[in-house]
């Protein structure tokens, strides 16, 4: 062998010895990345799973505002009714209020001036006797 040859050889030689840290590194690091390849993949199907469950939920939540929504539209179709009844109530007490206040005012200077029982006002429906009723029942609690 001529000295070029053996100065080649051992230039390669050094090239390759410089070389194996390179390889020990790089088969470090590729050990590495098959380890986090695992837990992603891991991870991967951990977050479909739990994609997964969160369409159901939303599923079961959208069930539950449809079947609760149509609760509220049933429970508002009932009340209506009730609310129009209860307005037509009102209406007619305030009715029956003010000529009740009418007849009191009439009726105070009559009793400042005789002192007299009280004759029954005839009245027109079974409202009005009870509402008469029920005001001279507080008016006597109150005294």
């Amino acid at each position: 062998m001529t000295m070029l040859e053996w100065v080649l050889q051992l230039a390669l030689l050094l090239m390759l010895g410089a070389a194996i840290p390179f390889a020990l590194r790089l088969e470090r690091a590729l050990r590495e990345i098959r380890a986090d390849r695992s837990a992603l993949e891991g991870s991967a199907q951990g977050l479909s799973e739990a994609a997964r469950m969160a369409e159901a939920a939303m599923v079961r939540l959208r069930a539950s505002a449809e079947l609760a929504g149509r609760q509220v539209a049933e429970r508002t179709a009932t009340a209506e009714p009730l609310r129009d009844d209860l307005r037509y109530l009102v209406e007619r007490a305030e009715a029956l209020a003010d000529r009740l206040e009418g007849l009191v005012r009439a009726g105070r200077p009559i009793a400042n001036e005789t002192p007299r029982p009280a004759e029954p006002v005839p009245l027109q429906s079974q409202a009005e006797r009870d509402l008469l009723r029920a005001i001279t029942l507080g008016a006597r609690a109150a005294r």
